[in-house]
């Protein structure tokens, strides 16, 4: 029914040396990272959306839920891990910059 298990060797175990750093710095990537980009869109849109403020902030916090779940699964998609941290530094910088000037009083 089933060949020997003499006939499948096994593998070992050890991963190559650096995957852990890897993994970590993908998985800092996705928390912080994606913490911080989710502020910056959560100030950037409550600065843009044509609401009052508070139904503003209101709606961009609704839809931080998705951004935050969107760059999760992106930070392990991307094969490149520093356009990752790159692209998560440069858009929350900018997202939040664009918010605070056309924000204004808030």
């Amino acid at each position: 029914m089933f060949p020997p298990a003499s006939d499948y060797p096994m593998k070992p175990l050890a991963s190559p040396p650096g995957t852990a750093l890897v993994l970590l710095s993908r998985v800092a990537a996705a928390i912080l990272g994606g913490y911080a980009l989710t502020c910056a869109s959560v100030i950037f849109l409550g600065a843009i959306l044509p609401l009052p403020k508070s139904q503003a902030i209101l709606a961009s916090s609704l839809a931080s839920f998705a951004v935050y779940t969107a760059v999760i699964v992106w930070a392990f998609a991307t094969p490149n891990l520093r356009r990752i941290w790159l692209v998560l530094g440069v858009a929350s910088l900018v997202l939040t910059g664009a918010g605070m000037l056309i924000g204004g009083d808030a």
